[in-house]
Protein backbone atom coordinates (compact mmCIF):
# COMPACT_ATOMS: atom_id res chain seq x y z
CA UNK A 1 0.00 0.00 0.00
CA UNK A 2 1.47 3.66 -0.93
CA UNK A 3 2.07 5.69 2.06
CA UNK A 4 1.36 9.13 1.53
CA UNK A 5 2.22 12.63 3.59
CA UNK A 6 -0.91 12.39 6.24
CA UNK A 7 -3.63 14.88 5.30
CA UNK A 8 -3.12 18.23 6.00
CA UNK A 9 -4.80 18.86 9.89
CA UNK A 10 -7.67 21.09 8.74
CA UNK A 11 -9.49 18.58 6.11
CA UNK A 12 -10.94 16.43 9.55
CA UNK A 13 -12.78 19.59 10.26
CA UNK A 14 -13.66 20.47 7.02
CA UNK A 15 -17.63 21.87 6.41
CA UNK A 16 -17.69 22.53 2.68
CA UNK A 17 -19.66 24.30 0.79
CA UNK A 18 -20.02 24.12 -3.00
CA UNK A 19 -20.98 27.28 -5.05
CA UNK A 20 -21.46 27.15 -8.95
CA UNK A 21 -20.53 30.69 -9.43
CA UNK A 22 -23.03 31.54 -12.65
CA UNK A 23 -25.83 31.33 -10.22
CA UNK A 24 -24.35 32.66 -6.73
CA UNK A 25 -24.46 36.42 -6.96
CA UNK A 26 -23.70 39.03 -9.92
CA UNK A 27 -21.93 42.22 -8.57
CA UNK A 28 -22.45 43.93 -12.48
CA UNK A 29 -25.35 43.56 -13.56
CA UNK A 30 -24.90 41.03 -16.47
CA UNK A 31 -27.42 38.54 -14.81
CA UNK A 32 -24.32 35.95 -13.98
CA UNK A 33 -22.76 35.40 -10.69
CA UNK A 34 -18.74 36.16 -10.40
CA UNK A 35 -16.61 36.62 -7.95
CA UNK A 36 -16.81 39.78 -6.85
CA UNK A 37 -20.40 38.68 -6.12
CA UNK A 38 -18.79 35.88 -3.80
CA UNK A 39 -16.82 38.28 -2.27
CA UNK A 40 -19.29 40.47 -0.99
CA UNK A 41 -21.41 37.23 0.03
CA UNK A 42 -18.39 35.92 2.35
CA UNK A 43 -20.11 36.83 5.70
CA UNK A 44 -23.32 34.52 5.21
CA UNK A 45 -20.61 31.65 4.91
CA UNK A 46 -18.56 32.82 7.50
CA UNK A 47 -21.79 33.57 9.65
CA UNK A 48 -22.80 30.44 8.66
CA UNK A 49 -19.68 28.29 9.85
CA UNK A 50 -18.56 26.76 6.85
CA UNK A 51 -14.70 26.86 6.17
CA UNK A 52 -14.11 25.53 2.76
CA UNK A 53 -15.68 26.77 -0.35
CA UNK A 54 -15.55 24.54 -3.70
CA UNK A 55 -15.95 26.55 -6.89
CA UNK A 56 -17.30 24.89 -10.25
CA UNK A 57 -14.72 25.51 -13.29
CA UNK A 58 -14.23 29.35 -13.41
CA UNK A 59 -11.30 28.71 -16.59
CA UNK A 60 -12.18 30.67 -19.87
CA UNK A 61 -14.41 28.40 -21.66
CA UNK A 62 -17.24 28.45 -24.83
CA UNK A 63 -19.77 27.46 -21.44
CA UNK A 64 -21.45 24.51 -24.00
CA UNK A 65 -21.19 22.32 -20.41
CA UNK A 66 -20.76 24.70 -17.72
CA UNK A 67 -17.54 25.34 -17.98
CA UNK A 68 -16.34 21.57 -17.64
CA UNK A 69 -14.97 22.79 -21.75
CA UNK A 70 -12.21 24.45 -20.69
CA UNK A 71 -10.31 26.31 -23.28
CA UNK A 72 -7.63 27.99 -21.16
CA UNK A 73 -6.81 26.38 -18.02
CA UNK A 74 -4.59 29.51 -16.70
CA UNK A 75 -7.09 32.11 -16.85
CA UNK A 76 -10.71 32.95 -15.45
CA UNK A 77 -13.69 33.15 -18.12
CA UNK A 78 -14.48 37.10 -18.26
CA UNK A 79 -17.55 36.46 -16.96
CA UNK A 80 -16.60 35.54 -13.27
CA UNK A 81 -13.93 38.32 -13.60
CA UNK A 82 -10.40 38.45 -14.04
CA UNK A 83 -7.28 36.77 -12.29
CA UNK A 84 -6.60 39.46 -9.65
CA UNK A 85 -10.26 39.46 -8.59
CA UNK A 86 -10.10 35.80 -8.19
CA UNK A 87 -6.72 36.06 -6.28
CA UNK A 88 -8.37 38.84 -4.41
CA UNK A 89 -11.31 36.63 -3.73
CA UNK A 90 -9.22 33.84 -2.18
CA UNK A 91 -7.14 36.18 -0.01
CA UNK A 92 -10.30 37.78 1.30
CA UNK A 93 -11.94 34.07 2.25
CA UNK A 94 -8.77 33.67 3.99
CA UNK A 95 -9.26 36.25 6.07
CA UNK A 96 -12.59 34.96 7.23
CA UNK A 97 -11.24 31.65 7.66
CA UNK A 98 -12.60 29.99 4.30
CA UNK A 99 -10.18 27.99 2.57
CA UNK A 100 -11.43 27.81 -1.22
CA UNK A 101 -11.23 24.88 -3.55
CA UNK A 102 -11.07 25.24 -7.25
CA UNK A 103 -12.60 22.47 -9.96
CA UNK A 104 -10.40 20.67 -12.36
CA UNK A 105 -11.26 19.23 -15.12
CA UNK A 106 -8.49 16.93 -15.91
CA UNK A 107 -9.84 14.40 -18.47
CA UNK A 108 -10.74 16.73 -21.05
CA UNK A 109 -10.92 20.00 -22.95
CA UNK A 110 -12.67 21.79 -25.11
CA UNK A 111 -12.74 21.24 -28.81
CA UNK A 112 -11.82 25.11 -28.53
CA UNK A 113 -8.91 24.73 -26.70
CA UNK A 114 -5.24 25.76 -28.24
CA UNK A 115 -3.91 22.06 -27.85
CA UNK A 116 -7.22 20.49 -29.53
CA UNK A 117 -7.16 22.88 -32.74
CA UNK A 118 -3.27 22.32 -33.35
CA UNK A 119 -3.59 18.63 -32.47
CA UNK A 120 -6.02 18.34 -35.22
CA UNK A 121 -3.80 19.57 -37.43
CA UNK A 122 -0.70 18.22 -36.72
CA UNK A 123 -0.99 14.23 -37.22
CA UNK A 124 2.00 13.93 -34.43
CA UNK A 125 0.97 15.17 -31.97
CA UNK A 126 -0.55 12.75 -29.03
CA UNK A 127 -1.74 15.00 -26.16
CA UNK A 128 -5.33 13.89 -27.35
CA UNK A 129 -6.75 10.49 -28.25
CA UNK A 130 -6.72 9.84 -32.31
CA UNK A 131 -7.72 6.71 -34.50
CA UNK A 132 -6.39 6.79 -38.24
CA UNK A 133 -10.32 5.42 -39.03
CA UNK A 134 -12.93 8.75 -39.71
CA UNK A 135 -15.60 6.27 -38.41
CA UNK A 136 -14.00 4.34 -35.79
CA UNK A 137 -16.81 3.38 -33.59
CA UNK A 138 -17.36 6.09 -30.23
CA UNK A 139 -15.20 8.48 -32.21
CA UNK A 140 -15.57 11.37 -33.75
CA UNK A 141 -13.92 12.77 -37.28
CA UNK A 142 -11.21 15.65 -36.91
CA UNK A 143 -12.65 18.85 -37.50
CA UNK A 144 -8.73 19.54 -38.84
CA UNK A 145 -6.49 18.46 -41.59
CA UNK A 146 -5.39 15.59 -39.82
CA UNK A 147 -7.15 12.80 -40.99
CA UNK A 148 -9.06 10.15 -38.65
CA UNK A 149 -11.03 10.99 -35.20
CA UNK A 150 -10.52 11.53 -31.70
CA UNK A 151 -12.18 10.14 -28.83
CA UNK A 152 -14.56 12.22 -26.89
CA UNK A 153 -14.60 12.05 -22.84
CA UNK A 154 -17.98 13.32 -22.53
CA UNK A 155 -20.19 15.33 -24.88
CA UNK A 156 -18.55 15.71 -28.78
CA UNK A 157 -17.33 18.70 -27.49
CA UNK A 158 -15.12 17.45 -24.81
CA UNK A 159 -12.14 15.37 -26.79
CA UNK A 160 -10.39 13.34 -23.87
CA UNK A 161 -6.88 13.97 -23.56
CA UNK A 162 -4.67 11.40 -23.56
CA UNK A 163 -3.48 9.45 -20.45
CA UNK A 164 -2.97 5.97 -22.34
CA UNK A 165 -4.59 2.82 -22.57
CA UNK A 166 -4.64 0.09 -19.65
CA UNK A 167 -3.84 -2.66 -22.42
CA UNK A 168 -3.38 -3.13 -25.75
CA UNK A 169 -5.64 -4.65 -28.49
CA UNK A 170 -4.07 -5.92 -31.33
CA UNK A 171 -7.17 -4.06 -33.59
CA UNK A 172 -6.15 -0.60 -32.19
CA UNK A 173 -2.78 0.00 -32.41
CA UNK A 174 -3.15 3.25 -32.40
CA UNK A 175 -3.49 2.50 -28.65
CA UNK A 176 -0.70 4.61 -26.47
CA UNK A 177 0.70 3.12 -23.20
CA UNK A 178 0.61 4.64 -20.14
CA UNK A 179 4.24 6.15 -20.12
CA UNK A 180 4.36 7.31 -23.67
CA UNK A 181 5.32 10.74 -24.91
CA UNK A 182 1.64 12.08 -24.61
CA UNK A 183 0.94 10.86 -21.82
CA UNK A 184 3.88 11.98 -19.33
CA UNK A 185 2.98 15.56 -21.08
CA UNK A 186 -0.36 15.87 -19.94
CA UNK A 187 0.77 14.40 -16.40
CA UNK A 188 3.34 17.46 -16.53
CA UNK A 189 0.64 19.98 -17.58
CA UNK A 190 -1.52 18.85 -14.84
CA UNK A 191 0.91 19.30 -12.50
CA UNK A 192 2.32 22.46 -14.09
CA UNK A 193 -1.58 24.18 -14.26
CA UNK A 194 -2.43 22.94 -10.21
CA UNK A 195 0.97 24.58 -9.45
CA UNK A 196 0.15 27.92 -11.32
CA UNK A 197 -3.47 28.11 -8.91
CA UNK A 198 -2.20 26.62 -5.81
CA UNK A 199 0.59 29.36 -5.76
CA UNK A 200 -2.44 32.25 -5.77
CA UNK A 201 -3.72 30.79 -2.53
CA UNK A 202 -5.89 27.93 -3.36
CA UNK A 203 -6.20 25.19 -1.03
CA UNK A 204 -6.55 22.90 -3.10
CA UNK A 205 -8.84 21.11 -6.37
CA UNK A 206 -11.89 18.97 -6.72
CA UNK A 207 -11.47 16.79 -9.74
CA UNK A 208 -13.50 16.72 -12.80
CA UNK A 209 -14.52 12.71 -13.90
CA UNK A 210 -11.01 11.57 -11.90
CA UNK A 211 -11.40 8.12 -12.84
CA UNK A 212 -11.75 8.68 -16.54
CA UNK A 213 -8.24 9.30 -17.25
CA UNK A 214 -6.67 6.09 -18.68
CA UNK A 215 -8.49 4.50 -21.07
CA UNK A 216 -9.34 0.63 -21.14
CA UNK A 217 -8.26 0.40 -17.75
CA UNK A 218 -9.49 -2.87 -16.16
CA UNK A 219 -9.97 -1.74 -11.66
CA UNK A 220 -8.80 1.91 -12.88
CA UNK A 221 -5.18 0.56 -11.97
CA UNK A 222 -3.27 2.95 -14.22
CA UNK A 223 -5.98 5.79 -13.32
CA UNK A 224 -4.27 5.42 -9.86
CA UNK A 225 -1.05 5.55 -10.14
CA UNK A 226 -1.60 8.73 -12.08
CA UNK A 227 -3.30 9.92 -9.14
CA UNK A 228 -0.67 8.30 -6.81
CA UNK A 229 2.59 9.94 -8.71
CA UNK A 230 0.27 13.56 -8.61
CA UNK A 231 -0.22 13.04 -4.44
CA UNK A 232 3.23 12.43 -4.20
CA UNK A 233 4.46 15.80 -5.99
CA UNK A 234 1.45 17.26 -3.96
CA UNK A 235 3.05 16.12 -1.01
CA UNK A 236 6.30 17.40 -1.98
CA UNK A 237 5.42 20.72 -2.95
CA UNK A 238 2.12 21.70 -1.23
CA UNK A 239 1.56 19.98 1.53
CA UNK A 240 -1.13 22.01 2.48
CA UNK A 241 -2.78 21.60 -0.39
CA UNK A 242 -5.64 18.53 -0.68
CA UNK A 243 -7.17 16.57 -3.43
CA UNK A 244 -11.18 15.72 -3.43
CA UNK A 245 -12.24 13.39 -6.34
CA UNK A 246 -15.49 12.81 -8.22
CA UNK A 247 -15.19 9.56 -8.51
CA UNK A 248 -17.93 8.43 -6.37
CA UNK A 249 -15.42 5.15 -5.01
CA UNK A 250 -13.82 6.12 -1.92
CA UNK A 251 -12.66 2.73 -1.31
CA UNK A 252 -11.04 3.06 -4.39
CA UNK A 253 -9.71 7.08 -4.80
CA UNK A 254 -8.78 7.62 -1.46
CA UNK A 255 -5.92 4.59 -1.52
CA UNK A 256 -4.74 5.59 -5.11
CA UNK A 257 -3.94 9.57 -3.25
CA UNK A 258 -6.66 11.62 -3.34
CA UNK A 259 -7.60 13.24 0.13
CA UNK A 260 -11.42 12.33 -0.27
CA UNK A 261 -14.32 11.27 -2.21
CA UNK A 262 -17.75 12.26 -2.23
CA UNK A 263 -20.83 9.91 -1.87
CA UNK A 264 -22.09 10.46 -5.48
CA UNK A 265 -25.09 9.64 -7.66
CA UNK A 266 -22.70 7.13 -10.03
CA UNK A 267 -19.66 5.05 -9.16
CA UNK A 268 -18.59 2.28 -7.77
CA UNK A 269 -20.28 -1.69 -8.09
CA UNK A 270 -23.96 0.10 -6.78
CA UNK A 271 -23.69 3.20 -9.49
CA UNK A 272 -23.83 5.51 -6.76
CA UNK A 273 -26.55 3.42 -4.44
CA UNK A 274 -24.97 4.64 -1.09
CA UNK A 275 -26.38 8.12 -2.07
CA UNK A 276 -29.01 7.71 -4.13
CA UNK A 277 -30.49 5.62 -1.01
CA UNK A 278 -30.60 8.54 0.71
CA UNK A 279 -32.09 10.90 -0.96
CA UNK A 280 -33.04 10.07 -4.79
CA UNK A 281 -36.83 10.03 -4.79
CA UNK A 282 -37.47 9.62 -8.59
CA UNK A 283 -37.87 12.91 -9.09
CA UNK A 284 -35.41 15.95 -10.26
CA UNK A 285 -33.13 14.74 -11.61
CA UNK A 286 -33.72 10.67 -12.67
CA UNK A 287 -31.29 8.48 -14.67
CA UNK A 288 -33.48 5.36 -16.48
CA UNK A 289 -30.82 2.82 -15.78
CA UNK A 290 -30.91 3.44 -12.25
CA UNK A 291 -32.27 0.54 -10.48
CA UNK A 292 -36.07 1.50 -8.78
CA UNK A 293 -35.43 2.03 -4.97
CA UNK A 294 -37.07 3.80 -2.26
CA UNK A 295 -34.97 6.63 -0.55
CA UNK A 296 -34.70 6.64 3.17
CA UNK A 297 -35.51 9.98 3.24
CA UNK A 298 -39.18 10.19 2.03
CA UNK A 299 -42.40 10.42 3.29
CA UNK A 300 -43.58 6.87 2.37
CA UNK A 301 -40.93 5.37 5.45
CA UNK A 302 -40.37 2.90 2.64
CA UNK A 303 -36.78 2.97 2.41
CA UNK A 304 -34.04 1.94 4.68
CA UNK A 305 -30.59 2.96 5.48
CA UNK A 306 -29.00 0.25 5.99
CA UNK A 307 -27.18 0.64 1.74
CA UNK A 308 -25.81 4.02 2.72
CA UNK A 309 -24.40 2.11 6.56
CA UNK A 310 -23.27 -0.82 4.71
CA UNK A 311 -21.67 1.19 1.75
CA UNK A 312 -20.17 3.35 4.47
CA UNK A 313 -18.58 0.28 6.70
CA UNK A 314 -17.38 -0.76 3.47
CA UNK A 315 -15.38 2.44 2.32
CA UNK A 316 -14.54 3.48 5.69
CA UNK A 317 -12.50 -0.05 6.01
CA UNK A 318 -10.61 0.52 3.11
CA UNK A 319 -9.97 4.41 3.42
CA UNK A 320 -8.72 3.58 7.11
CA UNK A 321 -6.34 6.90 8.63
CA UNK A 322 -5.56 7.74 4.61
CA UNK A 323 -8.57 9.97 4.26
CA UNK A 324 -12.16 10.87 3.99
CA UNK A 325 -15.33 10.52 2.62
CA UNK A 326 -17.82 13.10 2.28
CA UNK A 327 -21.19 12.88 2.13
CA UNK A 328 -23.25 15.94 -0.20
CA UNK A 329 -26.44 17.38 0.24
CA UNK A 330 -26.64 17.99 -3.32
CA UNK A 331 -24.60 19.18 -6.37
CA UNK A 332 -24.65 20.69 -9.60
CA UNK A 333 -25.71 17.54 -11.32
CA UNK A 334 -28.45 15.78 -8.90
CA UNK A 335 -31.43 17.05 -7.51
CA UNK A 336 -31.20 19.34 -4.48
CA UNK A 337 -32.82 18.04 -1.12
CA UNK A 338 -36.42 19.96 -1.71
CA UNK A 339 -37.56 18.16 -4.39
CA UNK A 340 -40.77 16.10 -5.33
CA UNK A 341 -42.90 14.96 -2.19
CA UNK A 342 -39.69 16.00 0.43
CA UNK A 343 -40.43 19.23 1.37
CA UNK A 344 -39.20 22.00 3.38
CA UNK A 345 -40.67 20.60 7.27
CA UNK A 346 -38.53 17.34 5.97
CA UNK A 347 -35.29 18.77 5.69
CA UNK A 348 -34.20 19.45 9.68
CA UNK A 349 -34.06 15.87 9.68
CA UNK A 350 -31.70 15.45 6.44
CA UNK A 351 -29.12 17.90 7.92
CA UNK A 352 -29.41 16.39 11.81
CA UNK A 353 -28.40 13.53 10.14
CA UNK A 354 -25.99 14.61 7.56
CA UNK A 355 -24.15 17.38 10.43
CA UNK A 356 -23.83 14.63 12.66
CA UNK A 357 -22.76 11.23 10.63
CA UNK A 358 -18.24 10.62 10.58
CA UNK A 359 -18.36 12.00 6.99
CA UNK A 360 -16.97 15.27 6.09
CA UNK A 361 -20.38 17.00 5.12
CA UNK A 362 -20.68 19.39 1.96
CA UNK A 363 -23.43 20.91 1.80
CA UNK A 364 -24.52 22.65 -1.93
CA UNK A 365 -25.13 26.83 -1.82
CA UNK A 366 -28.97 27.09 -0.99
CA UNK A 367 -29.67 23.79 0.59
CA UNK A 368 -29.15 25.90 3.82
CA UNK A 369 -32.40 27.68 3.28
CA UNK A 370 -33.72 24.95 1.57
CA UNK A 371 -33.59 26.06 -2.09
CA UNK A 372 -36.15 24.00 -4.37
CA UNK A 373 -35.10 21.84 -7.24
CA UNK A 374 -36.92 23.86 -9.97
CA UNK A 375 -38.82 21.56 -13.21
CA UNK A 376 -39.16 22.53 -16.81
CA UNK A 377 -36.88 24.76 -17.13
CA UNK A 378 -35.03 24.84 -20.77
CA UNK A 379 -31.71 23.41 -21.22
CA UNK A 380 -29.23 25.68 -19.98
CA UNK A 381 -24.75 25.26 -21.14
CA UNK A 382 -25.66 21.53 -21.86
CA UNK A 383 -27.75 21.20 -18.48
CA UNK A 384 -30.31 18.42 -20.46
CA UNK A 385 -28.68 14.48 -19.92
CA UNK A 386 -31.78 12.89 -20.44
CA UNK A 387 -35.44 13.11 -20.45
CA UNK A 388 -35.69 12.99 -16.56
CA UNK A 389 -32.45 14.85 -16.15
CA UNK A 390 -31.87 18.66 -16.24
CA UNK A 391 -29.33 19.57 -14.57
CA UNK A 392 -30.83 23.05 -14.81
CA UNK A 393 -33.24 22.62 -11.72
CA UNK A 394 -30.40 21.95 -9.68
CA UNK A 395 -28.21 25.70 -10.63
CA UNK A 396 -31.16 28.30 -10.09
CA UNK A 397 -30.06 31.86 -8.49
CA UNK A 398 -29.58 31.89 -4.83
CA UNK A 399 -32.47 33.36 -3.24
CA UNK A 400 -30.73 36.18 -0.77
CA UNK A 401 -33.72 38.38 0.23
CA UNK A 402 -37.67 39.75 -1.09
CA UNK A 403 -35.79 42.28 -3.72
CA UNK A 404 -35.80 42.38 -7.61
CA UNK A 405 -34.72 38.66 -8.90
CA UNK A 406 -34.97 37.56 -5.08
CA UNK A 407 -31.34 39.48 -4.47
CA UNK A 408 -29.20 37.70 -6.95
CA UNK A 409 -29.01 40.12 -9.65
CA UNK A 410 -29.80 44.04 -10.37
CA UNK A 411 -29.83 42.65 -14.22
CA UNK A 412 -33.25 42.73 -15.99
CA UNK A 413 -35.00 39.05 -15.14
CA UNK A 414 -34.91 38.53 -18.75
CA UNK A 415 -31.06 38.20 -18.81
CA UNK A 416 -30.41 36.10 -15.85
CA UNK A 417 -27.81 33.13 -15.92
CA UNK A 418 -31.21 31.10 -15.13
CA UNK A 419 -35.22 31.94 -14.05
CA UNK A 420 -35.26 32.13 -10.71
CA UNK A 421 -37.96 29.47 -8.65
CA UNK A 422 -40.92 30.84 -9.23
CA UNK A 423 -43.11 29.95 -5.87
CA UNK A 424 -44.57 32.65 -4.08
CA UNK A 425 -42.97 31.18 -1.15
CA UNK A 426 -39.41 30.49 -2.17
CA UNK A 427 -37.21 30.75 0.79
CA UNK A 428 -34.56 33.59 1.31
CA UNK A 429 -31.58 34.18 3.06
CA UNK A 430 -32.52 37.22 4.53
CA UNK A 431 -36.30 36.24 6.09
CA UNK A 432 -34.89 32.87 7.54
CA UNK A 433 -32.26 35.23 9.44
CA UNK A 434 -34.87 36.93 11.07
CA UNK A 435 -36.10 33.74 12.08
CA UNK A 436 -34.32 31.91 14.87
CA UNK A 437 -36.49 28.92 14.21
CA UNK A 438 -35.72 28.87 11.04
CA UNK A 439 -33.25 26.20 8.59
CA UNK A 440 -30.59 28.16 7.73
CA UNK A 441 -30.28 28.77 11.75
CA UNK A 442 -30.75 24.99 12.80
CA UNK A 443 -28.06 24.15 9.80
CA UNK A 444 -25.72 27.11 11.81
CA UNK A 445 -26.30 24.97 15.03
CA UNK A 446 -25.85 22.01 14.13
CA UNK A 447 -22.61 23.57 12.28
CA UNK A 448 -21.02 25.02 15.70
CA UNK A 449 -22.28 21.91 17.81
CA UNK A 450 -20.13 19.52 15.05
CA UNK A 451 -17.39 21.95 15.54
CA UNK A 452 -17.74 22.38 19.90
CA UNK A 453 -17.81 18.11 19.56
CA UNK A 454 -15.33 16.34 18.48
CA UNK A 455 -17.49 13.19 19.14
CA UNK A 456 -19.82 14.34 16.09
CA UNK A 457 -17.15 15.05 13.90
CA UNK A 458 -15.06 12.89 10.96
CA UNK A 459 -13.08 10.96 13.51
CA UNK A 460 -15.88 10.18 15.89
CA UNK A 461 -17.14 6.58 16.35
CA UNK A 462 -20.25 5.47 15.71
CA UNK A 463 -22.50 2.57 16.52
CA UNK A 464 -25.55 1.97 14.77
CA UNK A 465 -28.47 0.65 17.06
CA UNK A 466 -30.80 0.75 14.72
CA UNK A 467 -31.23 1.06 11.44
CA UNK A 468 -34.68 1.30 10.14
CA UNK A 469 -37.28 4.09 11.29
CA UNK A 470 -36.06 5.76 13.57
CA UNK A 471 -32.60 5.99 12.79
CA UNK A 472 -30.56 5.55 16.04
CA UNK A 473 -27.00 6.35 16.31
CA UNK A 474 -24.49 6.71 18.75
CA UNK A 475 -21.24 9.15 18.06
CA UNK A 476 -18.40 8.91 20.00
CA UNK A 477 -19.84 6.89 22.82
CA UNK A 478 -21.91 9.67 24.12
CA UNK A 479 -24.15 11.35 21.80
CA UNK A 480 -27.57 9.79 20.70
CA UNK A 481 -28.80 10.83 17.29
CA UNK A 482 -32.24 9.83 16.68
CA UNK A 483 -33.86 10.84 12.78
CA UNK A 484 -37.43 9.62 11.43
CA UNK A 485 -37.46 11.24 7.83
CA UNK A 486 -40.87 9.62 7.52
CA UNK A 487 -44.41 11.30 8.19
CA UNK A 488 -45.44 8.12 10.77
CA UNK A 489 -44.28 8.15 14.40
CA UNK A 490 -42.41 5.15 15.79
CA UNK A 491 -40.48 3.91 18.70
CA UNK A 492 -37.72 2.15 19.60
CA UNK A 493 -36.17 0.14 22.51
CA UNK A 494 -33.47 1.79 24.47
CA UNK A 495 -32.11 1.14 27.41
CA UNK A 496 -31.06 4.88 28.24
CA UNK A 497 -28.48 4.57 31.03
CA UNK A 498 -29.28 7.77 32.56
CA UNK A 499 -31.98 11.58 31.75
CA UNK A 500 -30.11 12.27 28.39
CA UNK A 501 -29.54 16.17 27.94
CA UNK A 502 -30.93 17.10 24.77
CA UNK A 503 -29.01 19.11 22.42
CA UNK A 504 -31.08 19.83 19.10
CA UNK A 505 -34.13 17.80 19.41
CA UNK A 506 -37.64 18.28 17.51
CA UNK A 507 -40.18 15.59 18.05
CA UNK A 508 -38.41 12.51 20.13
CA UNK A 509 -39.22 12.04 23.15
CA UNK A 510 -36.71 10.17 25.48
CA UNK A 511 -38.30 8.15 28.70
CA UNK A 512 -36.94 5.33 30.35
CA UNK A 513 -36.60 2.38 27.63
CA UNK A 514 -38.02 3.96 24.53
CA UNK A 515 -37.42 6.43 22.04
CA UNK A 516 -40.43 8.02 20.69
CA UNK A 517 -40.27 10.26 17.41
CA UNK A 518 -43.20 11.95 15.79
CA UNK A 519 -42.87 12.41 11.69
CA UNK A 520 -40.18 13.69 10.51
CA UNK A 521 -38.11 13.85 13.73
CA UNK A 522 -34.79 14.56 14.86
CA UNK A 523 -32.94 14.02 18.34
CA UNK A 524 -29.00 15.20 19.20
CA UNK A 525 -28.44 14.05 22.87
CA UNK A 526 -25.64 14.20 25.66
CA UNK A 527 -25.84 10.64 27.26
CA UNK A 528 -23.24 12.23 29.73
CA UNK A 529 -20.93 9.05 29.83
Amino acid sequence: MTSFRAAPAWLANAVFYQIYPQSFADSNGDGIGDFNGIAERLAHLAWLGVNTVWLNPCFVSPFRDAGYDVSDYLSVAPRYGSNDEFAKLVEEAGCRGIRVLLDLVAGHTSDEHPWFTASADVPGDDRYIWAPDAHQDGFIPSPGSRPGAYLPNFFAFQPALNFGYGRENPAEPWRQPVDADGPRANRAALRSIMDHWLGLGLSGFRVDMAASLVKDDPGRTETASIWTELRHWLDNTHPDAVLLSEWGEPEVSVPAGFHADFFLQFGGPTDGGALRSLWSNAAGTVTESWDPLDCFFDPSGKGSPRPFVEAWREASAAVADRGFISLPTANHDFSRLNCGPRSAEQLPAAFAFQLSWPTLPAIYYGDEIGMRYVPGLPDKEGSVLGPRYNRAGSRTPMQWDDGPNAGFSPAPADRLYLPLDPAPDRPTVAAQRADDTSLLHFVRRLIALRKATPELGSDGSVEVLHAGYPFVYVRGGRYLVVVNPQRNAVSYTYDIPAEPRPLEVSGVRADGGALTAEGFAYGIFDLGR
